[in-house]
């Protein structure tokens, strides 16, 4: 039974990138900045369609839970982490998929991984070891993650620790205060500064929209990000209370939208936090089909921050091959 979109090039490491420029940033526009407003009703009203407008079944759905593995951030985040579960964690993030659930698909012969390995940065040596020559991307939490209350030289000091330990991508928390203080200025020096002590690695930056407050705040604060150089927006650290929602990522990704029109420079985009069902990861999706379109559908512009997402994907699989719900231990995480 092989699904209708099949893709044998969908090894998704960001070092294949797409012939994608990276954003550079800009000067801040503050008076683009202040202009800002947010239509709230607008935006529940829109998100509240997301997964009634476009209905996908049957062999596309497999399709699109495919694509939706090759975009997820393999995420372990926790006190408890040791080397052990993250070795296994990357053992999973290089075989995300059961084998003879692939073959039933007809997938078998395809390569297919997750976006990316997310741990602290004390565990980077470990996931550089067990992810090998894989090619998939450790990427590595830091600024102080997650409430972002260090000095701005201690989070400066993390994150060029980060690269030299092997972390190719950065996720960064912002200072919520500059934001609910309206501090742009200062917001987007403080994240210039975190861009230029990336270097080489892609910067993602945390927005935390959940301490954020209002819609208005998200929207400014995420071009405010775009504009100091962030190469991805990211909803949250997973810790807030209220995490990835659909409405934050519209607003999100209409400023994404916006910032491309503006600049020509295309910056992806990171809901995280709470997103652990297939269905919700197919709402995500289509989300970024219709605000911004096809090239988006690419990890190296859209990925999840996910733990649990997989799990439930790779049940979905199961279930589209043998019309029954199989018992969660068969699709262990690590």
């Amino acid at each position: 039974m092989a699904v209708k979109s099949k893709n044998k090039n969908s090894s998704n490491s960001t070092s294949k990138v797409l012939d994608l420029e990276r954003n550079p940033g800009t000067p801040l526009d503050l008076d683009r900045i202040e202009g800002i407003q947010v239509n709230r009703s607008a935006v529940e009203r829109r998100a509240a369609t997301m997964g009634k407008r476009r209905s996908v079944k049957k062999e596309w759905q497999a399709a699109w839970l495919l694509k939706a593995i090759t975009s997820i951030d393999l995420t372990t985040l926790a006190g408890d982490d040791t080397p052990g579960n993250v070795s296994r964690l990357c053992a999973k993030a290089q075989h995300p998929v059961r084998p003879d659930i692939l073959e039933q698909l007809g997938m078998a012969d395809t390569a297919l991984t997750v976006g990316a390995v997310c741990v602290y940065h004390n565990l980077i040596r470990t996931a550089k070891e067990a992810l090998g020559s894989s090619g998939i991307t450790i990427a590595a939490v830091s600024t102080g993650f997650p409430a972002g209350q260090n000095t701005q030289a201690q989070k400066l000091n993390e994150i060029r620790s980060s690269v030299r330990a092997g972390a190719s991508e950065i996720d960064i928390v912002i200072s919520r205060g500059k934001v609910l203080t309206g501090d742009w200025r200062g917001l987007y020096h403080e994240v210039q500064a975190f861009r230029e002590a990336c270097g080489p690695a892609h910067m993602k930056t945390i927005l935390a929209t959940g301490e954020l407050s209002t819609l208005i705040n998200v929207a400014k604060a995420s071009h405010v990000c775009m504009m100091a150089g962030a190469d991805f927006i990211k909803t949250s650290t997973g810790k807030e209370t209220v995490n990835a929602v659909l409405p934050v990522g519209l607003v999100m990704v209409r400023a994404i939208r916006d910032y491309q029109e503006q600049t020509g420079y295309k910056v992806g985009f990171k809901p995280a936090g709470g997103i652990r069902k297939a269905k919700e990861a197919l709402e995500w999706l289509i989300l970024i089909k219709e605000e911004l379109g096809n090239d988006w559908l690419s990890p190296h512009l859209f990925r999840f921050g996910a733990s649990g997402l997989l799990s439930d994907i790779e049940r979905q699989l199961e279930h589209h091959i043998t019309g029954k719900y199989s018992a969660g231990y068969r699709h262990p995480m690590s």
